[in-house]
Order: structure tokens, then sequence, then C-alpha cells
């Protein structure tokens, strides 16, 4: 290559450095990598969920509903925190299902709206986590 010899050393030092700083960044990158980037798990999602006993309470229109539901948190801390607030859930259902009435809960949207509040308003007095989602596992409406 080059006639002087501490000039060739000096590049392949360099070059050898450079490419063991390659090879360090892309295995960080692999073995540090968020795998948590997709959807959890069906076993994830019952792991951090609680179940929910069956809510009946009227509607603005007369009618009543009954509703079951299942509510999935982001971890552990979250999960367990739910579990204490599990009166102030069922509080904030029966005041959101009150204001409301057979007309607004018809039909898949209506449910669905249901569970955007419900998870809106129980996310304001989470501490520890949050809400992921809420499934209505069971609703029965009666006008």
């Amino acid at each position: 290559m080059f006639r002087n010899k501490l000039l060739n050393a000096m590049i392949v030092i360099l070059l050898v450095i450079s490419l063991l700083g390659v090879v360090a960044l892309v295995s960080m990158d692999k073995f540090f990598a968020d795998e948590e980037t997709g959807e959890p798990s069906i076993d994830e999602v019952l792991k951090y969920s609680v179940d929910f006993e069956e809510i009946t309470t009227n509607l603005k229109s007369g009618g009543y509903v009954r509703l079951t539901m299942k509510v999935q948190t982001d971890g552990k801390k979250a999960t367990s925190e739910l579990q204490k607030r599990e009166f102030q859930v069922k509080n904030i259902v029966i005041h959101e299902i009150s204001n409301l009435s057979s007309a607004d809960l018809s039909g898949g949207e209506g449910i669905t709206k249901l569970e955007g509040d419900i998870q809106a308003k129980i996310n304001e007095i989470m501490q520890e986590g949050e809400i992921v989602k809420v499934y209505a596992t069971s609703f029965l409406l009666q006008n």
C-alpha cells in the first residue's frame, strides 16, 4: 500500500475501530429494541385486564341498560390501581349511561362511543398507567 509502515498501521487500526463500532451499534439496536411496538398478545391483554360485574342503570329516555365490561390497562400497576378504583369506575359508567337515551346506544356505533367515553373518563382518574381499551362484553338495552 503505502511505503510508510506507521501510516499503514494507523489506517488498519482506524478501519478495525470503525468496523467494531458499526457491529456494536447494530447489535445494540437488535438486543435493546422495543419489542412492544406491535399489538400485545392475547395473553398480555388478559393479564392486564379487569372484569367488571354487570351494571344495571336507567337511561335518560326511560329504559335501562345492563352492561358487563372488561377494561384493558397498559401494565401491572395500572391493573392493580383499577381494581382498587372499581367503585369509581362503576360510578363513571352509571353517570355516562344515565345521560344517554336509547337512540344514543342503538347500533354498534353507540356502544363504541360509550366505550370510548368510559375509557376517557377512567383515564382522568388513573394515576399509575392508563386504560388502553374498554370492551363491552355483555350489553342489554331495554326501552
